[in-house]
């Protein structure tokens, strides 16, 4: 498979809803971000953070091995080929996504992503071996 720009969420994808500060680590999630990165695929942060928070998600995030060769909040390369404001990627994982799988957090009592079944459907199409 060729490698795909995948978008990311940070707030209830990447750690649970505590903004402004950085809630507590989703359990699965840096582990699958980071085998998507070895098989190619190229992450993008796609997040309503802004300024230092913003800076502090991008922090945690490459503190923990994971880096945005696709961009912060904009896809680096697309200006190349199209005006559209709208972020392009071949998939986005974002809690707030219709048909993402979500679990209840009580601690937040909000949804956050269920990164099991989330890998579970990448490897089903072949995003991840």
């Amino acid at each position: 498979m060729q490698p795909k720009i995948i978008a990311v969420d940070f707030d209830g994808t990447i750690v649970a809803h505590q903004y402004p500060v950085i809630g507590r680590p989703n359990p699965k999630a840096i582990k699958v971000l980071r085998r998507l990165m070895a098989e190619g695929h190229r992450l993008m942060l796609w997040t309503m953070r802004s300024g230092d928070e913003l800076d502090e998600a991008v922090a945690y995030c490459l503190a923990n091995g994971v880096t945005f060769e696709a961009g912060i909040n904009e896809n680096a390369t697309q200006y190349t080929w199209t005006s559209s404001p709208k972020q392009y990627a071949h998939l986005y994982i974002d809690d707030a996504a219709l048909g993402c799988p979500t679990l209840f957090d009580k601690a937040t009592q909000r949804l956050w992503v269920n990164w099991n079944d989330v890998e579970g459907i990448l490897q089903r199409i072949g995003y991840l071996t």
